[in-house]
């Protein structure tokens, strides 16, 4: 399994971007796929997670504001992010999951490289 992020740039607070992932050797109609993001000197944390019934969870900090989605005839994931704030900047990670917490990075085993984020005031 690969995952591939990008999408990630440079936004104004208030502003938006769509973050995508494309993945090779398995399905995203399938199983569990999330959003991670780890900001400089802080620990990974969860920011989505979407199970192959719909149901899709967020972090408290991004409800309202950021949506997942999953394009299933390109086998990819995306992330609209809307009314950024400079808190949101980070590295952000797509991932598949293994078993375990959803909301806990340890619970994956593919990982996205990572596409920075970076939101100015």
């Amino acid at each position: 399994v690969q995952l591939q992020a990008s999408g990630g740039g440079l936004a104004q607070a208030g502003g938006s971007l769509r973050l995508s992932c494309a993945v090779s050797g398995r399905t995203v109609n399938s199983g569990v796929l999330a959003w991670f993001r780890q900001a400089p000197g802080k620990e990974r944390e969860f920011v989505t997670f979407s199970r192959s019934d719909g149901n899709t969870y967020y972090a408290d900090s991004v409800k309202g504001r950021f949506t997942f989605s999953r394009d299933n005839a390109k086998n990819t994931v995306s992330l609209q992010m809307n009314s950024l704030k400079p808190e949101d900047t980070a590295i952000y990670y797509c991932a598949s999951y293994a078993s375990g917490v959803y909301y806990v990075p340890g619970s994956y085993n593919y990982w996205g490289q990572g596409t920075q984020v970076t939101v100015s005031s």
